[in-house]
């Protein structure tokens, strides 16, 4: 019994020193990065810009110059840009010149330069997507110029730049694409895919600049191939029911004034169907909104002036849409929009039979519309009780 008792407690000894996180990796040891910006050189080679959030002042800042400005207690974001073939070869002379070890796994954000965007993004993205540590709710943007004169911005309000992008894309009032939904959309039927473009505003005092997110950038078989304006890409989120929020101002025929509403809840749906050679896509698109200002000479409280603010909310959706399709039948020839995807759920053996042709059927397809808005709250007031006077 004795014996049994002291090799119970020689084993417990032993195992001792095995307990814990014996092997784990400190904060303050780590170089997090919360943000990358890729570009592309003039001789082909990657430019790899990150930001990196050190939760203490020691370590990484004595390895060499970096750019950027501490946060007071919210700690230091730095910018490091290292060069390289690809990037993993960039990634690599990262890690050299830290000496912190790099942590990929708090990478939120995602910025391709226009110059790489447009030479192809299969390179980086199979980097970013075989990464051990990589996010696939990663943010991702193309950069309305360079990547790196973004990601040297500093946000008066955010902790970082990253902070700032992320907090734009979820409030969703434009396009939001992660990792994997653009890795997804450029492996999908039509491989077309589209990312929102960040601008820097004002672009000449970059002291006091800031980035803003707006348009977008349209990739075909991993590159870019066109820019859309922000009027044109609002077209491009309803057809790909993306339009989440929103306040829009319409002006009702005769009603001397403007309307505008927020959208509450919107929907919109692919109907996909094949008559003969003919390839139609009906687009129904429905949704319920809040008046939240009134300037006109209509009385909401009236059934018949809801029923006039409806029908404009409906033209002014078409006319975004019919802009969308337009662009993208007519110049792009490029489907952004699913359409491939909703054929193939539906019509499997038909896809499979002409999609080598879906190209040429995509310009020439009929597309239908359906819109059905309705006013769930017109507020608590009907009429505007501050009408405007007469100028005599």
């Amino acid at each position: 019994m004795i014996r049994k008792l002291l090799l119970v407690l020689v084993s417990t000894a032993c195992l001792l020193p095995t307990a814990g996180c014996w092997n784990a990796k400190e904060v303050n040891d780590l170089a997090i990065i919360t943000g990358a910006g890729i570009d592309l050189t003039e001789d082909g080679r990657i430019e790899l810009s990150v930001e990196i959030y050190l939760t203490s002042p020691g370590g990484t800042e004595s390895d060499g110059p970096m750019t950027g400005q501490p946060n007071g207690d919210k700690g230091t974001s730095v910018i490091r840009t290292v060069h390289g073939i690809n990037m993993a070869d960039a990634a690599s002379r990262l890690q050299k010149m830290i000496s912190r070890k790099v942590f990929w796994g708090q990478a939120e954000v995602f910025l391709f330069g226009e110059r790489m965007a447009r030479a192809g993004l299969e390179e980086p993205m199979d980097f970013m997507l075989r990464h051990t540590a990589s996010r696939e709710r990663s943010q991702v943007f193309v950069a309305n110029g360079p990547a790196k004169d973004v990601l040297l911005l500093t946000p008066p309000v955010d902790r970082s730049l990253s902070d700032a992008l992320v907090s734009m894309a979820e409030q969703q009032t434009g396009l939001n694409i992660t990792m994997k939904e653009l890795a997804q959309m450029m492996v999908g039927k039509s491989r077309a895919a589209v990312l929102p473009i960040v601008h820097i505003y004002p672009e000449k005092d970059l002291q006091d600049a800031f980035p803003y997110i707006a348009g977008m950038a349209v990739i075909k078989e991993g590159r870019m191939i066109g820019k859309l304006d922000e009027y044109t890409t609002r077209g491009v989120m309803w057809l790909r029911n993306e339009m989440k929020h929103a306040t829009v101002t319409v002006k009702p025929d005769e009603s001397g004034g403007y309307v505008s509403l927020h959208l509450l809840r919107n929907h919109t749906r692919l109907i996909p169907s094949i008559q003969g050679d003919r390839w139609i896509m009906t687009v129904r698109i429905t949704g319920q909104d809040d008046i939240v200002e009134n300037t006109s000479n209509l009385d909401l409280s009236e059934p018949d002036h809801l029923e006039q603010v409806e029908r404009e909310m409906e033209r002014f959706v078409e006319e975004r849409v019919k802009l969308a399709l337009d662009t993208a039948q007519k110049k792009l020839k490029v489907d952004i929009f699913g359409f491939a995807d909703a054929f193939w759920r539906r019509y499997p053996k038909q896809w499979m039979a002409n999609a080598s042709r879906w190209d040429e059927i995509f310009p020439e397809m009929e597309v239908r519309l359906e819109t059905d808005i309705r006013i769930a709250r017109p507020g608590l007031i009907g009429k505007n009780f501050f009408p405007r006077q007469e100028q005599r």
